[in-house]
């Protein structure tokens, strides 16, 4: 009976040990959609940011997954929520938050932010890269890579047309900061 009870101690002890000495896992684990249908520098820069947070916080590993396009990332995020695998991040276009509101699948911004800096951080986007993620006066999407849309055209053969004014076009110049 004693030999068995050494035994017993023996192995429960040298099971702690074995917990204590092995490799600490990841205290939190995300995993992040992003539509890169394939390799190339967009994703070089996205896996550096994601390397960069990891070396910041050693507690957290996050898992980048390049879903194809955008389509594909809402597809892949919304199968993976199905399945009980949700993602805890993904890049999707802004328009998706009314799906994903409607599937009680995200959570509001504001509902998470705690501190001043948390809200700082919040405000600190411009109004107009803002407008599309915020919805109910909640704000459900942050800003995280934004197209610029720039209209261009002939001015020349506008003017040749006489499809556009003087006083259009100096107003465009004016708006645009005499960048005409």
């Amino acid at each position: 009976m004693v030999k068995r009870l050494k035994s017993a101690r023996t192995a429960v002890l040298a099971l702690i040990a074995g917990l204590l000495l092995a490799p600490a896992a990841s205290a939190v684990e995300l995993t992040m959609y992003y539509p890169v249908a394939v390799g190339g520098p967009l994703t070089k820069i996205v896996d550096g940011m994601v390397a960069d947070f990891m070396k910041e916080n050693p507690d957290v590993e996050v898992k980048a997954i390049y879903a194809g396009n955008y389509n594909d990332a809402r597809i892949k995020a919304l199968a993976a929520l199905k399945s009980g695998q949700p993602a805890q991040l993904s890049v999707m276009f802004s328009i998706d938050i009314y799906e994903l509101i409607e599937q009680d699948a995200i959570v509001a911004f504001d509902d998470i932010v705690e501190t001043d800096e948390e809200r700082a951080w919040l405000q600190s986007f411009y109004p107009s890269l803002m407008e599309n993620g915020i919805t109910g006066g909640k704000t459900w999407g942050i800003p995280f890579q934004r197209s610029t849309i720039v209209m261009y055209y002939n001015k020349d053969a506008f003017r040749e047309a006489r499809v556009i004014s003087r006083w259009i076009l100096a107003r465009i110049a004016r708006v645009a900061g005499g960048r005409v």
